[in-house]
């Protein structure tokens, strides 16, 4: 089986049998990380740069560790300390990179639609590692492969997406998935940091009440502040968001249910999540950080065309 597409954009380019396959052979290379030996020839002689216009923590070493498990050959791009500084066009560093016979570009930008400017340009296959506050399609993948694995499927799951909707791309590309894959979302957050259109564009219901929103929901995705993003200020100060929408134990015991508890990180500890919530048992961030190395793996894989070779 292959992907219907031959690259990795956007949830919203995916069908859910493309997710499916995804998560299935995420699964088979989670068992393979879990051997002595852990790198497998998947990928040897595929050439794989990472182009990252943006800081990255989490994804740039997921991506890195999933390309060296495969075997393949890596090069890492960071646009400070590049040619890009000294304004060198993104068309210009990726073909100076091309003509070095790269056959994958794993890609984050601060711009919306980046990766697919790229895609209509260049013959390589290209994985979105983020773009603007458009998509984050693996996040979403790892996001859903952890879910599955902790409640057995997505069909039918209530998920709600908590914090700041309005800049996250990761909200975006799980509101697209979890949709496809027949699970019911609710987005919550303050009313300036939720889109107008989301539940005519996306057909999602919002939620201004975090504690209605926590007893409907089986999991929570905590989204993060993005001040970087924000061009103005959307809400008094990060005290007062804690006091309306951050989560603590408190809260957490006080519901009539447990409720699994995610965030694609970083965290900011006390202000949408407390510690001794990720840090609880009904926290499996630290999952979603182990699924993002199997998640990606299986992403570059499908995408060489070893798949099907």
């Amino acid at each position: 089986m292959t992907l219907s597409s031959k690259h990795l954009l956007g949830i919203k380019d995916l069908t859910p049998q493309d997710i499916s396959l995804i998560l299935q052979t995420a699964q088979q290379f989670k068992e393979v990380l879990q051997r002595p030996i852990k790198k497998v020839p998947s990928l040897r002689d595929i050439t794989i740069v990472n182009l990252f216009y943006e800081n990255s923590t989490r994804t740039r070493i997921s991506f890195e560790l999933a390309e060296k498990r495969l075997s393949a050959d890596t090069i890492n791009f960071s646009a400070s300390g590049s040619s890009v500084s000294k304004g060198e066009t993104l068309l210009d560093t990726v073909n100076n990179i091309l003509s070095m016979k790269v056959d994958m570009v794993v890609m984050r930008h601060s711009a919306s639609g980046a990766p697919h400017f790229l895609a209509k340009h260049i013959p390589a296959a290209i994985i979105n590692a983020g773009d603007g506050i458009n998509e984050h399609p693996t996040q979403a993948l790892l996001d859903a492969l952890s879910m599955q694995e902790q409640h057995g499927t997505l069909e039918g799951l209530k998920v709600a997406l908590i914090g700041d909707i309005m800049h996250s791309r990761v909200a975006q590309s799980n509101i697209y998935l979890l949709k496809k894959m027949g699970a019911e979302v609710i987005v919550c957050g303050p009313p300036t940091l939720i889109p107008k259109y989301i539940t005519e564009a996306l057909g999602v219901p919002v939620e201004y009440n975090l504690r209605k929103a926590l007893e409907w929901c089986d999991v929570a995705n905590v989204l993060r502040i993005q001040l970087e993003r924000q061009n103005q200020v959307l809400f008094s100060s990060l005290r007062e968001y804690n006091l309306v929408y951050g989560i603590n134990k408190k809260l957490l015991n006080s519901l009539s249910k447990k409720v699994t508890i995610m965030h694609p990180g970083p965290i900011n500890r006390g202000v949408e999540l407390d510690s001794d919530v990720a840090d609880s048992d009904q926290s499996i961030i630290l999952q979603q950080v182990e699924n993002g190395v199997a998640v990606r793996m299986a992403a570059l894989y499908l995408l060489s065309n070893r798949a099907n070779a």
